[in-house]
């Protein structure tokens, strides 16, 4: 019995790169035409939407997401969630309709097709190096300034073991104070069950998601940075603990 169990998986993780891969070689003319201007981003940003949903529906996930505030049209957000599986990209591009860019780490740019696209889209953070963190700032700057949102899954990893939620990094909670744009808390309950980091695992089944009422920044300086962080984890963490009774 084990054994069929790993012969699924096998096939089941084949079966995830073969989705992430299919959509983007169909695209790819337009895909690449896309990013030729940082101006036809959004455009972007509706392709790999497209390309999020194809994944998740092709994988057997039945994803269902409550919101308590939707996000308005227009306007600048910083969205955060916890982070324990390559699907909760997939999932966030579903959640979120605002077109917003990925602040990630650089390792993901080598992935294969993908990474060629990551690495022109989303802006990538070297975390050893506080050069690379700086630079992080300036690139959100530029795309807050032209109307686009930011996201961020602020442990900064996976977490190891059986950690529930790792502690955040201030990166996110500094970004949005200085640019005075509303946080987006969002808890995604199911995402390591689904298809975790662990090649031998996952299944289809269902996603819950959870996104809550925004948090603003207005009137908020640097001193208001770990108040911030810490009111956004809790927020984060009781709702992992509600999703578990």
């Amino acid at each position: 019995m084990k054994l069929f169990k790993y012969i699924f998986w096998l096939f089941y993780r084949i079966w995830f790169y073969i989705l992430i891969a299919l959509p983007i070689l169909v695209m790819l003319p337009v895909l690449l035409v896309s990013i030729l201007k940082e101006s036809w981003y959004p455009f972007f940003f509706k392709l790999a939407r497209l390309w999020s949903k194809f994944i998740l529906v092709g994988m057997g996930f039945n994803y269902k997401i409550e919101r308590m505030q939707v996000p308005k049209k227009e306007k600048s957000y910083m969205f955060i969630a916890n982070h324990t599986s390559m699907t909760d990209i997939m999932l966030m591009l579903v959640c979120v309709k605002n077109p917003f860019v990925f602040v990630g780490k650089k390792e993901l740019a080598k992935i294969p097709l993908f990474g060629f696209f990551y690495k022109r889209t989303c802006i990538l953070v070297d975390r050893s190096s506080a050069k690379s963190r700086q630079a992080v700032f300036l690139s959100a700057q530029r795309r807050l300034k032209s109307g686009l949102s930011i996201c961020i899954f602020p442990e900064g990893g996976v977490p190891e073991g059986n950690i529930v939620l790792d502690a955040f990094k201030d990166g996110a909670f500094r970004l949005a104070i200085n640019h005075q744009i509303p946080i987006v808390p969002l808890t995604f309950a199911d995402n390591k069950k689904r298809l975790s980091y662990n090649f031998f695992s996952g299944s289809p089944g269902k996603m819950r998601v959870k996104m809550h009422p925004f948090i603003e920044t207005k009137g908020l300086g640097v001193k208001d940075t770990k108040p911030l962080n810490h009111q956004a984890r809790t927020i984060i963490l009781n709702q992992l603990q509600r999703f578990q009774i």
